[in-house]
C-alpha cells in the first residue's frame, strides 16, 4: 500500500504536466470550441481579451492581414475567402508570428503553417506569405460548396487540424480586418439568418444580407433630408430601400419603422437589425435617427446633411442611443 501511493502521486503529476503542454501547444495548433460544424459563423463567440481590430495587431500582423487580403483580391476570390483565410493564418502563425521560419511543429512553416512534406512546396515557397496564401486559397476554392460552410469548417477541411474548432475565436477579427483593409462588410454569414439564440424571433433567410449589400453599396452619396435615392437619402429613406432590396416592406419615417418588427436589446443586435436615436430614449415618438446594425460593432447610416452616407462604429452607450433594436421582417410583440 505504501508503494502504491507514490506511484499514484507520480501519475497524477504526469496527467497534469501533460494538459498543461495540451494548454500551450493549443495556442497556435489548437483547442478551444471543438464544435466545427456551427450553422453560422461565430462571431461573438470570440473569446474575451483577443484581438478584435487591426489596431489590436503588432505591425508584421497588419502587413500579414494586408498581404493576405491583397494576393486574395488578386485572384479573385470572393470575400468570404479572405475571411477564412484569414482566420486560418491568425489560428496557425499569430499571423505571421510565430513558425515562419523555423518549424515549430514538424516542418511545418509560414503564415499558413504548410509542410513541405505534404506536397505545399518548398519550405522557401512556403516562407513567402504570397505563396502561401495563393496556394492555401487554390486548395479552399476547390472544394466543393466550401461557401455554405461555417468558416471554421471551411479552414478545417483545407488544414485539417487536430483541433478543428480553434478557428473560429478568430473569425470576429478576420471580419473586421476585410472590413478595415478593404471595407467589405458582408463577408460573414450573420447568425441572424439562422436560428436566434434567446430572441423568439429571427430575420428570414437572406434579408440580412441583401439589406447590408444594398445599404453599404450606396456609401459615398449625399444625405438630402426626405431623399428615398436612388441619387441621395435620409436615414429612414435609406432603411426604406435596403430592406425593398431583401423584399421587406418598411414605413417610410425611422419612428414608424421601430415598430416595424420584433425588438431586442441592442445589446443583442444582430447584423440586420435598425438602431434608433431618439430626444427621449423611452418614448419612440421622439426618434428622430435610424441606422443599420452591420455586426462588429458598426453601423450603416445616412447621417447628416454635409456627411456622405457611410459606415462607422456605434457604442450601445451612446447617448440618445435607443435601448432596443428593431428587427424587420419578424413578427412585433404584442
Amino acid at each position: 500500500m505504501r508503494l502504491l501511493i507514490p506511484v499514484g502521486l507520480l501519475a497524477l503529476a504526469l496527467v497534469v504536466v501533460l494538459l498543461g503542454g495540451l494548454l500551450v501547444v493549443g495556442q497556435f495548433t489548437g483547442g478551444g470550441d471543438q464544435d466545427a460544424a456551427g450553422t453560422c459563423d461565430a462571431g461573438d463567440r470570440a473569446a474575451v481579451g483577443i484581438p478584435r481590430t487591426a489596431a489590436d495587431l503588432q505591425p508584421v500582423q497588419r502587413q500579414a492581414a494586408a498581404t493576405i487580403v491583397g494576393v486574395a483580391k488578386g485572384m479573385n476570390a470572393p470575400p468570404r475567402a479572405w475571411i477564412v483565410a484569414l482566420a486560418t493564418a491568425m489560428q496557425e502563425s499569430g499571423m505571421g508570428t510565430a513558425g515562419m521560419d523555423v518549424a515549430v511543429d514538424h516542418d511545418s512553416l509560414g503564415l499558413f503553417q504548410q509542410r513541405p512534406s505534404q506536397g505545399w512546396g518548398t519550405p522557401d515557397q512556403i516562407r513567402d506569405p504570397v505563396h502561401a496564401t495563393q496556394t492555401f486559397l487554390a486548395h479552399l476554392l476547390a472544394i466543393p460548396g466550401w461557401q455554405d460552410m461555417p468558416v471554421t469548417q471551411a479552414a478545417q477541411t483545407v488544414q485539417r487540424s487536430a483541433f478543428p474548432g480553434a478557428y473560429a475565436k478568430w473569425e470576429p477579427l478576420a471580419a473586421s480586418l476585410v472590413g478595415d483593409l478593404a471595407g467589405v462588410t458582408s463577408a460573414i454569414r450573420p447568425c441572424a439568418e439562422g436560428p436566434t439564440a434567446g430572441v423568439a424571433t429571427s430575420l428570414p433567410p437572406g434579408v440580412a444580407k441583401s439589406a447590408i449589400d444594398f445599404a453599404v453599396g450606396e456609401t459615398g452619396k449625399p444625405y438630402v433630408w426626405g431623399a428615398t435615392g436612388p441619387s441621395s437619402y435620409d436615414c429612414s429613406g435609406l432603411m426604406l430601400r435596403a430592406f425593398q432590396a431583401a423584399g421587406v416592406v418598411l414605413p417610410r419615417v425611422a419612428r414608424d419603422q421601430y415598430g416595424a418588427g420584433a425588438h431586442v436589446p441592442v445589446a443583442q443586435a444582430q447584423p440586420g437589425d435598425l438602431l434608433f436615436w431618439a430626444y427621449d430614449t423611452s418614448d419612440p415618438s421622439t426618434i428622430h435617427h435610424v441606422a443599420l446594425y452591420l455586426g462588429d460593432g458598426k453601423i450603416m447610416e445616412a447621417q447628416q446633411t454635409g456627411v456622405p452616407l457611410g459606415v462607422r462604429p456605434v457604442k450601445f452607450t451612446e447617448s440618445e442611443l435607443v435601448p432596443l433594436a428593431t428587427r424587420p421582417g419578424t413578427a412585433p410583440q404584442a
